[in-house]
C-alpha cells in the first residue's frame, strides 16, 4: 500500500511533465535555462513559478539540485521512459478500458499518417509477430 503512494507522489502533473520534459531533451540545467525553454515552446511562464515548481519537484525527489556552484544546477530524478510508460498505461485504462489497439486504431483515424510512420507501424507489428511464434 505504501509504494502505491509514493508513485502516486511522483505522477508529475503538466506543469511538472514541461520541465521534465525540457530536462529529458536538454539535460541537467539551469532554473533560467528551463523557464526560457518553456516560454520558447509552450507559453509565457514567470521566472518565479518555475523557480518554485522546480523547488517543490526536487522536494517530492523528481529532481535533484547541484549547489556546489552559483548556479543551482537541476537533474531529473525520474526515468523519461518510465515515467511516460506509466502516464501512457494510465491513460489507456482510463480512456480506452486497457485496450492498446482501440487507442491505436483511434490515434490511425484521428490524424493523417505518413507513409514512413505506417511502415514504422508495420515494422514494429512484424516484430511483434515474430516475437510470439
Amino acid at each position: 500500500m505504501k509504494q502505491e503512494n509514493s508513485n502516486k507522489l511522483n505522477e508529475p502533473t503538466r506543469s511538472e511533465l514541461e520541465i521534465l520534459q525540457v530536462l529529458w531533451k536538454h539535460g541537467p540545467s539551469t532554473v533560467r535555462f528551463v523557464n526560457d525553454t518553456l516560454n520558447e515552446m509552450k507559453r509565457a511562464v514567470q521566472y518565479t513559478s518555475t523557480l518554485k515548481l522546480m523547488q517543490i519537484m526536487a522536494e517530492k525527489q523528481m529532481l535533484t539540485r547541484d549547489e556546489s556552484s552559483m548556479k543551482h544546477i537541476y537533474h531529473a530524478a525520474i526515468e523519461e521512459q518510465k515515467t511516460k510508460g506509466a502516464l501512457l498505461e494510465k491513460f489507456v485504462d482510463s480512456m480506452y478500458e486497457g485496450s492498446a489497439s482501440s487507442l491505436m486504431l483511434q490515434l490511425l483515424g484521428n490524424k493523417k499518417t505518413s507513409k514512413k510512420e505506417l511502415q514504422a507501424i508495420k515494422d514494429i507489428l512484424a516484430r511483434f509477430d515474430k516475437g510470439s511464434k
